[in-house]
């Protein structure tokens, strides 16, 4: 079989290539470009308008920004016309396929995307729980002073304070509590999974649909769309002896990671102040059963008595 690349020394064939891909784990990146382009192909674009577009979101206002661009990412001035094009035509894509309904998709998902800054302090000690929260409550202790000595998870390194994440990061029964709070109210230790979680809710931000906002929203129906597609789609490989591509793909691997968008969503992803998975920060789809998304490496000593 004749080579049909070459890197460095070493030729490759077409099944040669085939294998490297799927060693490498590259075959669910190029199925889903394959999708992408296969989705925008019968877009009209105007050339010099998506570079435009291109360039100014990027900087690129000089010939010689441009060159540089090129050199930096390995394009010729083709492939640079190439990416902005492409870009361009996924734009519209977007929004012509959501566009119209984004904004009540806004409205579905604003409870999730509502903003807070809270403080919390996590204990399994129930008589320590309670005489904190007396502490707090009765005494005006601080809570920051208190979640530095006693709490048993990350936020004691931050005084107990989290924030701001939107109401998705939370584990769900914190982030319900926190979704009918007023700011200022203190929350007596509650039952989740194991802790016991005294909560105070510092401060609310309403999610607006901005442009960003639009922008991202967009973006995410677009990603839902897609791994929907890449389900469906089957890879196989023309050979004799070869089996289906398609069982070679598990199905959590063919989303890649870099999902190509046509602009950044512009609102700053919760990144949250403790590991995925725990009480301060859980999956959107965590079950309310907390014992399931609560860190399980947390030390287990008895925590002090409070002074």
């Amino acid at each position: 079989m004749p080579a049909v690349l070459q890197i460095g020394q070493q030729m490759l064939d077409a099944s040669q290539l085939i294998e490297k891909l799927k060693q490498y784990r590259l075959m669910p990146q190029l199925v889903q470009e394959f999708v992408i382009d296969t989705a925008i192909a019968q877009i009209e674009c105007d050339p010099s308008k998506a570079m435009e577009s291109f360039c100014a979101k990027r900087g690129l206002f000089s010939e010689e920004q441009r060159q540089a661009w090129c050199k930096q990412q390995g394009q010729s001035p083709q492939g640079m016309l190439q990416a902005a094009v492409r870009e361009y035509k996924l734009g519209v894509f977007q929004e012509e396929t959501w566009g119209a309904q984004i904004e009540s998709y806004f409205l579905q998902r604003k409870t999730q995307l509502d903003r807070v800054c809270y403080s919390l302090i996590r204990t399994k000690n129930a008589s320590l729980a309670q005489e904190i929260y007396f502490r707090l409550n009765d005494d005006g202790a601080s809570f920051n002073d208190l979640a530095r000595l006693y709490s048993e998870g990350q936020e004691s390194k931050t005084g107990g304070f989290i924030g701001p994440v939107e109401l998705n990061v939370p584990h769900p029964v914190l982030a319900r509590m926190l979704s009918v709070s007023q700011p200022g109210q203190l929350w007596a230790p509650t039952q989740i999974g194991e802790w016991l979680v005294i909560a105070r809710l510092e401060q609310f931000e309403p999610a607006q649909f901005t442009d960003a906002m639009r922008q991202r929203l967009l973006t995410e129906q677009f990603q839902t769309w897609l791994r929907q597609e890449l389900q469906a789609t089957k890879v196989n490989e023309i050979r004799g002896d070869a089996a289906p591509l398609g069982d070679q793909l598990p199905s959590n691997d063919l989303l890649a990671d870099g999902v190509p968008s046509d602009a950044a969503s512009g609102e700053s992803s919760p990144d949250g102040s403790m590991p995925s998975g725990n009480i301060a920060e859980a999956p959107l789809n965590s079950s309310t059963n907390s014992s399931t998304s609560l860190p399980s490496d947390l030390s287990s000593e008895a925590s002090p008595a409070v002074s």
